[in-house]
């Protein structure tokens, strides 16, 4: 008999006022169960919803170290893994006090260096070029005492997720020069730390000392200083010549 049956039965006096009371409490206990169970369910839904843990960004997922099964909590040493937000990559590097120097000198200021820098490049561990090019995002202003060195750090896309967490490579950062002389590096003969070339003066072969840029592409040299427009050098086979050779 429900509380509401009893009621009824009740305004027309077939039952009495103990078997209304004892159907009422009956329906405030249901109640009170009703909502305890509800309770409870909230809180298994809770306790479900841990079971599953969402990464908080896409990446790449790293290492597994637990097998399907085994307890695991909060308080456990090791992580469930490690996801690598890896859509831009970080790259770090790091550039002498000299290059530091030059690049200020050369923008005026490293705030604006890094707003005018062109495009960099990446060489990848295998020697293949990394098809995006980069831009560097910050220097450091601290030298490290130590190594002589400035921390940099280039953002590079990476929409094929070529590019992992750990990895190594070389930064190639672009160097612009107007009005330059560029010879080929078989025109040149290296003596210890210094670079000669031979021009053809009055028929004759004579040794020049020149200063080359620091970054060249394995097969030609940017001239800083030496060398004038004009001057007619021997481009090839330069370390077989002798000072003096005749040439024709």
């Amino acid at each position: 008999m429900t509380y509401k049956s009893t009621q009824k039965l009740y305004a027309q006096k077939v039952v009495s006022d103990f078997n209304l009371q004892t159907s009422e409490n009956s329906y405030l206990t249901a109640k009170a169960q009703l909502a305890q169970a509800e309770a409870q369910e909230v809180n298994a839904r809770n306790d479900l919803s841990y079971t599953e843990v969402k990464s908080p960004s896409n990446g790449m997922v790293g290492m597994l170290p637990y097998r399907v099964g085994t307890l695991v909590s909060p308080s456990m040493p090791q992580p469930l893994t490690t996801v690598s937000d890896n859509s831009d990559m970080y790259v770090y590097f790091s550039m002498t006090e000299n290059q530091f120097l030059s690049l200020a000198r050369q923008y005026g200021t490293i705030e604006k260096a890094l707003q005018e820098m062109p495009a960099i490049r990446l060489q990848l561990n295998d020697g293949t070029a990394y098809e995006e090019s980069g831009k560097i995002e910050s220097i450091s202003g601290v030298i490290d005492k130590e190594t002589g060195t400035v921390g940099v750090r280039a953002v590079f896309p990476n929409p094929k997720r070529l590019l992992h967490s750990g990895a190594s490579g070389n930064v190639l950062i672009p160097s612009t020069y107007t009005d330059c002389i560029i010879i080929p590096q078989g025109a040149t003969v290296q003596l210890q730390d210094k670079l000669i070339v031979y021009k053809v003066v009055d028929g004759k072969a004579v040794s020049t000392l020149i200063k080359v840029a620091p970054v060249n592409d394995g097969k030609e040299y940017i001239v800083l200083e030496g060398l004038k427009a004009g001057d007619e050098i021997i481009s090839d086979g330069a370390g077989m010549v002798r000072e003096g050779t005749q040439v024709k």
